[in-house]
C-alpha cells in the first residue's frame, strides 16, 4: 500500500470524511466554554478544546473499530471499514489511537491541573466505551459521558472547579446522547442481533420510538434548568424552542422504523446541537 493508500486509510478509520461525530461532541463543549467563561471565552481555550475534540474523537473511532473488528465484517453498514477489510492492521491501528490520545494530551498541558486530571477520565471512557456493547443493556448511556467529558473539563479550564451545573448540563448531554444513538443503533438493529452486540435500540424493542422521544423530552427539560440556574434568558428558552420543533421533526422520521429514515434523523441531530449553541450566543450578545 503506497502512502496515499495508507492515508485514506486512516482517515477513513478515524473517520474524518464523516464529521457528525465530531459535531456531536463539539456541540456540547462549546455550550459549556460560552457559559462557564460568561459568554467571552478566550480564542486559545476555544481553540484547544475544538482541536481536542477532533483528536479524541477520532481516537475514539479507532478504538471503536478495533474492538468491533470482528463484528463489522458481518454488519452492512460497516463492512468496508478498513480494520474489517484488512486494510489497517492491528497493531498500526493502537500506535495511531495511541498518537492521537497523546497529541490531545500535549495540548492541555497549558492547562490548569484539574483540567489533566479530568483528561485522564476522559481517555478511560473514550478507550473502554466500545467494549461496553458486550454488556451494558444501553451503551448509548456510557457513550453520551465520553461524549460530554468536555463539558467538566471546560469548566474546570475556566473555572477552576467543576460546579453542580455542569454535571447537570452533562446528564443533559447523555439523554440526548441515548436519543440520537438509539436512532443510530435502529439502522443496525437487525445486524446487531445477530451477532450478539448490546444496543438501546434492542433493549427498548417495540418502544424505540417512545423511548427516544421521551429521552429527548428529558434532554430539553435539564436544558431549561440549566439555563435557568446559570442565568440564561429568553433567548436562550428560544433556542430550546427551536431545538424541540427539531425533535419533533424527528419523530416523524424514526416512526416508521425505517433505516434510512432513521440514520437521517441521527445525522439532523448536528442542528439541534447547533439550535442550542445559537440560543446561548444570542442570549450572551443581545442581552
Amino acid at each position: 500500500m503506497n502512502l496515499i493508500a495508507r492515508f485514506n486509510a486512516w482517515e477513513r478509520l478515524m473517520r474524518l470524511d464523516k464529521p457528525i461525530g465530531i459535531l456531536l461532541l463539539a456541540w456540547p463543549t462549546l455550550w459549556a466554554l460560552w457559559v462557564s467563561g460568561g459568554g467571552k471565552p478566550s480564542p486559545f481555550m476555544v481553540w484547544i478544546f475544538m482541536l481536542g475534540t477532533v483528536l479524541m474523537r477520532s481516537a475514539g473511532c479507532v478504538m471503536n473499530d478495533y474492538a468491533d473488528r470482528n463484528f463489522d465484517g458481518h454488519v452492512e453498514r460497516t463492512k468496508n471499514r478498513p480494520l474489517a477489510t484488512g486494510e489497517v492492521g492491528t497493531r498500526e491501528a493502537l500506535l495511531l489511537a495511541a498518537g492521537l490520545s497523546l497529541c490531545a494530551f500535549v495540548l492541555i498541558l497549558p492547562l490548569h491541573r484539574l483540567v489533566i486530571m479530568l483528561s485522564f477520565v476522559a481517555l478511560f471512557l473514550a478507550a473502554s466505551y466500545p467494549f461496553t456493547k458486550r454488556f451494558l443493556a444501553i451503551p448509548q448511556a456510557y457513550l453520551g459521558i465520553a461524549f460530554g467529558f468536555g463539558i467538566p473539563m471546560a469548566y474546570a479550564a475556566q473555572l477552576y472547579v467543576v460546579p453542580p451545573v455542569a454535571w447537570l448540563l452533562l446528564a443533559a448531554n447523555v439523554f440526548w446522547a441515548v436519543a440520537y444513538d438509539t436512532e443510530y443503533a435502529m439502522v443496525d438493529r437487525d445486524d446487531d442481533l445477530k451477532i450478539g452486540i448490546r444496543t438501546s435500540a434492542i433493549t427498548f424493542g417495540r418502544f424505540d420510538v417512545a423511548a427516544v422521544m421521551v429521552c429527548y423530552a428529558i434532554t430539553l427539560a435539564l436544558l431549561a434548568l440549566y439555563g435557568h440556574l446559570e442565568g440564561l434568558g429568553r433567548w436562550y428558552n428560544a433556542g430550546l424552542v427551536v431545538a424541540a420543533g427539531i425533535a419533533a421533526y424527528h419523530y416523524t422520521l424514526i416512526r416508521g422504523r425505517d433505516r434510512k429514515q432513521c440514520f437521517r434523523a441521527f445525522l439532523h441531530n448536528n442542528w439541534l446541537g447547533a439550535a442550542v449553541f445559537a440560543g446561548v450566543l444570542a442570549d450572551y450578545w443581545l442581552r
